[in-house]
């Protein structure tokens, strides 16, 4: 086992990645290897762990102490191994990756025998906390996943996804969600939010103290959202090009004939930026310029730094998911959200796994209820026609920067053909979408771009309500050259990015108008409050 690996064991790499490390990096990663092993043996009383997953007061004694030290000294000789292959640089990300997977997996407190917590638990409640694992390890077993978060704390429309509205439209796709005002004027131009099919729109409005959705009716938008249906199987063969046209184009249609206007502000969150910006370049084709705005928070446009996610992206892979579920040889099929799910959690495999783990099967404790964490579980299918097309296009091909390459709804799309005003949100701690590579979008969108760069991850970065004055962002009005040039010229700001987005996007909102209380219109008729309908629905894992 890695964590109780002798003081003088030296742990290794595959033979033919040692092989291609040179002989003198080898040599020095080595020595300092034997120097820190050195230093744990003669000095176990001066042992300092600085690694949260050995805070408890359980580590403290003089043998839990010199396991986790030379897990740490081993973990950071594999590190700097697999730092050091002479390779090219996707390579050299796959060996990192794999070598990081590994050296989590094998931490000391994973495991009974090498964790103090858990063996101080065990004899605390005479195994009742074992007892409670195994139950716990079972329920999770029945669901494919590990628990996070208390899921009978939540119910979505009853203390989560609560914010007033009704749904205005709904199609096989997605249902429209219209939200009720809370001033007594309002911005003439309707605000639509386009979030992530990946997941469930709800992120945007946890709770009312969280609520991005509330913030921005309080702010005197009118609000539209998407609401993306749960896909099985029957809508299997559903395309990137059906998302472009029978969703986001058709909710800007709704929202442009419920609102009376010509023009409507337009959001998308992650893969709903990349759908938004898709569906913008189709419509300037067209001749059409029906958005006055555009906002990408944590979107990719130029795939050529996809971070983790990129790295086992290669032709074999995407060619088999085309294969298996992408309609090669007429067969369709869905992917699977507890899948991507549990793809994401590996991202980050301490925070997102290894702790619920070693809390949950080993200390035997349940989960405390929290909403975000809850939603991350809530997952959601992808058609497969739709997710191998994102694939082979975006991650693998890069092809939306590559003007006239790629035919969206039968127009050749160029992004540059978006003029209107963007702004531009990444997180500075995102795993998803690097920031840097957020940034890029500057140079493919020609209209007057702004950009800030907020703290934290992919989720947590974009869900920060001012009333918490939590985190801080980066704004430099100056677009660079560089995505680290940006950063060098920019200034700190305390708190959270909404209040800057709300100043920006007054400006594209239009005249003040009497706030209606009547949601839809004649056409488009209230169907029934919010949530509505598809945001509910949990589908049984795909097989």
């Amino acid at each position: 086992m890695f964590a109780g690996m002798n003081a003088g064991a030296t742990p290794s790499l595959a033979p033919d990645h040692m092989a291609k490390i040179p002989p003198e990096r080898l040599a020095e990663i080595q020595q300092e290897y034997f120097a820190s092993v050195a230093h744990i043996a003669t000095n176990p009383e001066g042992i300092v762990l600085k690694d949260r997953r050995f805070s408890a007061k359980a580590w403290s004694s003089s043998w839990s102490k010199v396991i986790a030290a030379m897990y740490l000294a081993n973990s950071k000789y594999l590190i700097e191994l697999a730092k050091a292959v002479d390779t090219d640089e996707k390579a050299r990300q796959k060996i990192l990756f794999t070598t990081e997977q590994m050296i989590d997996a094998l931490s000391p407190s994973n495991y009974i025998a090498t964790n103090p917590e858990v063996l101080e638990s065990m004899i605390s409640s005479q195994g009742q906390s074992i007892q409670n694992g195994i139950a716990n390890l079972l329920g999770d077993m029945k669901k494919g996943k590990v628990s996070q978060t208390d899921e009978s704390a939540f119910e979505v429309g009853k203390n989560i996804a609560t914010s007033e509205g009704k749904v205005v439209f709904r199609c096989e796709l997605f249902e429209l969600l219209q939200y009720s005002p809370l001033t007594d004027t309002v911005f003439e131009r309707p605000y639509l939010m386009v979030p992530p099919c990946i997941n469930k729109y709800y992120i945007l409005d946890l709770q009312p103290d969280n609520s991005m959705v509330r913030y921005m009716v309080s702010q005197g938008h009118t609000v539209f959202l998407v609401s993306w249906k749960n896909p099985d199987i029957a809508l299997s063969k559903l395309s990137w090009d059906d998302y472009v046209s029978e969703g986001v184009i058709q909710a800007i249609k709704v929202a442009q004939a419920i609102g009376g206007t010509d023009q409507i502000n337009l959001m998308g969150f992650c893969i709903g930026g990349t759908l938004s910006a898709c569906a913008l370049a189709v419509l300037a084709a067209r001749k059409q310029n029906p958005v006055a705005s555009l906002t990408l928070l944590t979107s990719l446009l130029d795939f050529s730094n996809t971070g983790v996610l990129g790295m086992f992206i290669d032709e074999e892979m995407v060619s088999m998911q085309e294969q298996k579920i992408g309609g090669d040889k007429d067969h369709f099929g869905v992917m699977s959200g507890l899948e991507l799910s549990n793809t994401f959690s590996f991202l980050r495999p301490n925070d997102l796994f290894w702790n619920y783990v070693v809390e949950g099967y080993l200390k035997g404790n349940s989960p405390p209820p929290f909403d975000l964490l809850y939603w991350n579980g809530d997952s959601t299918n992808l058609p497969g026609a739709m997710f191998c097309w994102y694939l082979r296009h975006t991650y693998l091909q890069n092809d939306l920067v590559k003007p006239g390459t790629v035919t969206i709804c039968g127009e050749k799309i160029d992004l540059g053909s978006i003029t209107c005003p963007a702004y531009i949100y990444a997180s500075h701690d995102d795993h998803i979408v690097p920031w840097q590579a957020a940034y890029e979008s500057t140079r493919l969108l020609k209209g007057k771009n702004h950009f800030v760069l907020g703290a934290s991850g992919h989720i947590a970065g974009v869900i920060n309500p001012p009333a918490k004055n939590k985190r801080y962002y980066f704004e430099n009005n100056r677009i660079g050259k560089t995505a680290d040039a940006w950063l060098a010229a920019a200034k700190e700001v305390p708190g959270s990015w909404w209040t800057n987005y709300s100043a920006w996007l007054k400006q594209f909102g239009g005249a003040q108008v009497s706030a209606r209380k009547k949601l839809g219109n004649t056409r488009y008729k209230a169907l029934e409050a919010a949530p509505g309908q598809y945001v509910k629905e949990k589908l049984t894992p795909v097989i």
